[in-house]
């Protein structure tokens, strides 16, 4: 080979070599599967915080570690779908990040760890064997807001303790839907209180759930526990003060949207 082929070859070559060492990287990069069953938009925040505590442990998205989001935008049934779909992409961990998606995350897997977070108690649903040894591929956490449905119910009837009739707003595709029901139909009976489901499991039932509720004269509102309605928030706190009925949430981020 003559001398100037040699190189102009090993200019070449000495070009590829980042391109190269790049796509290796990219291939060596840990992957994490993030499952929510919410819409990214109204998610966001929460999706924020979450990178913020990965680039916290030293995990900058983009650099050296990639997400793969996948959201049910309120549809529970695609969750099995999309866990399996990361899953079959083989990433390190997956972060499940709502009590549907756990639960999907769950039941397709028990190789890849899941680190999730859940609103219900996670040893009955499953998710592990006990709360001080999980066991099993999964842990996280859970802040049991689906058992406080009765104490939100109480401080409600603080607030409106004249009102008689009060509505309650769940979505029947939710995990704990029944049992979040039963509790608070025992609180309202303690109270003296009927209480009155409206179902929504899509954005366009809440004018007609809303629109239920006005017919009833519902004196107030108690929200259930949901991801969906977490993230479609702002619609829900607007419906409730269109119609003029106190209603209580179970997150403090719904007090906020409703901050102008």
């Amino acid at each position: 080979m003559k001398r100037r082929q040699f190189i102009t070859l090993l200019g070449g070559a000495a070009a590829a070599w980042p391109l190269v060492a790049h796509a290796q990287q990219a291939r060596n990069r840990p992957i994490i599967g993030f499952l929510n069953s919410g819409l990214p938009g109204g998610y966001a925040p929460f999706a924020a915080a979450f990178r913020q505590g990965l680039a916290e442990a030293g995990f900058v998205e983009g650099q050296n570690v990639v997400i793969e989001y996948r959201w049910a935008e309120g549809q529970y049934d695609r969750l099995p779908m999309m866990a399996a779909d990361l899953m079959r992409r083989q990433v390190t961990v997956i972060a499940a990040t709502s009590t549907p998606a756990a639960l999907a995350a769950k039941a397709v897997t028990s190789v890849i760890p899941i680190v999730f977070t859940a609103a219900l108690d996670p040893v009955a649903a499953g998710l592990v064997v006990s709360l001080n040894r999980p066991g099993g591929n999964a842990t996280g956490v859970s802040n049991y807001l689906s058992d406080l449905g009765a104490k939100r119910l109480e401080l409600l009837h603080e607030v409106v303790p004249k009102a008689t009739v009060i509505g309650m707003l769940l979505n029947p595709n939710y995990p704990d839907a029944e049992v979040q029901r039963k509790d608070a139909a025992e609180a309202a009976h303690k109270l003296g209180q009927e209480l009155h489901v409206v179902n929504a499991s899509t954005e366009s039932d809440f004018n007609r759930a809303f629109a239920n509720l006005v017919h009833l004269t519902a004196g107030g509102l108690l929200v259930g526990t949901d991801t969906f309605f977490l993230s479609r928030r702002e619609q829900l706190v607007l419906l409730a003060a269109r119609h003029a009925i106190p209603a209580m949430y179970f997150l403090r981020e719904f007090a906020s949207a409703g901050v102008s």
